[in-house]
């Protein structure tokens, strides 16, 4: 191993962190293998997630379908009410797609090496060396955004994001050891996490403090250089919050293609990431005492949406226009994206007040 990886894999030993898809250094040591099926399970919920955010879902999961068999036998409906809450849903449908491959095409074992696993569903570059690096040991460089900084940092890259990519590559690969490989991908993320971290790194307890060139420049939080970002577009829409006598509100589903894909919602106009969608009252879905009851904003990836709400009391007609009604108290039990429960709440304020964590 290099002077570096020796390091920082020694460093690990002693100060990985403890997650619930991990199989810690003595549990390896002791014969314990990872399960490929968890590895993977718990990169495609980390994607844009925090690891605390994804923590109590990926312990409900497991619960519920405890192999990849058994989450291939779920409808996509009860996957995407378990993912609600964790966002960026073709996640989630990539998940249930990739697991009836792997159950049904690979006889619940996922492959090993990386083209294989980059040829499934939501598996890109970064996910299939993670899982080929941590379930099986293959040494393939692992790059997130967390080690992005760390080589960044180490090797003081001046080329911006994401122009530096190939460079922060290279790097990690020639890095990355034959012997242990997931042990030192998980250390330098772990590394990037809570030492090396974006703002105020702890240099004076780093493992690798002597190795890196940006500490020696004194200013390692100017790495990662990054592009300027550019502004993000602004969408508008309404959103018509139907409530019955009996206190249902009437709920719709999505396209099963494109944004929010299959999600449950309100009523909505036909606002994308490219247009703007009607904001009038009259664009309401059927006709009804509507009343506005404010706006609410939501920043998606590529773009910020701006909605405006709108709401009808005591609706005792239930329209033919497709969709169905469910209590206020039950809202939860529905694939509601983020967006629509802002949506609800500026309606009803108190409709999420009792949110529960997944079971």
């Amino acid at each position: 191993m290099q002077p570096i990886t020796t390091k920082l894999v020694k460093w690990y030993d002693a100060h990985h962190r403890i997650l619930p898809w991990r199989i810690s250094p003595s549990e390896r040591s002791q014969g314990k293998i990872a399960d490929p099926y968890r590895i993977w399970l718990s990169e495609i919920m980390l994607q844009q997630t925090t690891v605390e955010a994804v923590k109590p879902y990926f312990n409900a999961f497991t619960k519920k379908w405890p192999t990849v068999a058994r989450l291939a036998a779920a409808s996509q409906d009860d996957v995407l009410r378990a993912w609600a809450g964790l966002g960026y849903y073709s996640r989630a449908r990539n998940l249930k797609k990739c697991a009836d491959i792997v159950s049904n095409l690979y006889d619940g074992r996922f492959p090993s090496e990386t083209p294989d696993l980059k040829a499934l569903p939501g598996i890109g570059d970064y996910t299939a060396a993670a899982i080929a690096s941590i379930a099986f040991d293959r040494p393939v460089a692992v790059v997130d955004g967390n080690v992005e900084r760390v080589i960044t940092r180490l090797y003081a890259i001046t080329t911006p994001l994401p122009s530096a990519k190939p460079a922060i590559r290279a790097k990690m690969q020639a890095l990355t050891p034959s012997e242990r490989p997931g042990d030192f991908a998980q250390a330098m993320m772990d590394l990037g996490a809570g030492i090396c971290t974006p703002k105020r790194p702890a240099c004076i307890i780093c493992p690798v403090n002597d190795n890196c060139q940006a500490l020696k420049t004194g200013e390692p939080e100017l790495f990662p250089v990054k592009a300027p970002k550019k502004d993000k577009p602004v969408r508008l829409g309404a959103a018509f919050v139907a409530i019955s006598s009996d206190n249902e509100i009437y709920l719709q589903s999505r396209a099963e293609t494109g944004l929010l894909g299959g999600m449950a919602q309100v009523p909505t106009t036909a606002w994308t990431a490219r247009i703007d969608g009607d904001t009038r009252i009259d664009a309401a879905p059927f006709p009804a005492d509507w009343t506005p009851t404010g706006k609410i904003t939501h920043v998606f990836t590529h773009f910020e949406l701006r909605l405006s709400i709108y709401k009808a009391d005591g609706i005792a007609a239930r329209p033919g226009v497709g969709g169905w009604w469910v209590k206020v108290e039950n809202l939860h039990q529905e694939a509601l994206p983020t967006v629509m429960k802002k949506a609800i709440a500026a309606a009803i304020p108190d409709a999420f007040t009792k949110r529960r964590k997944p079971e």
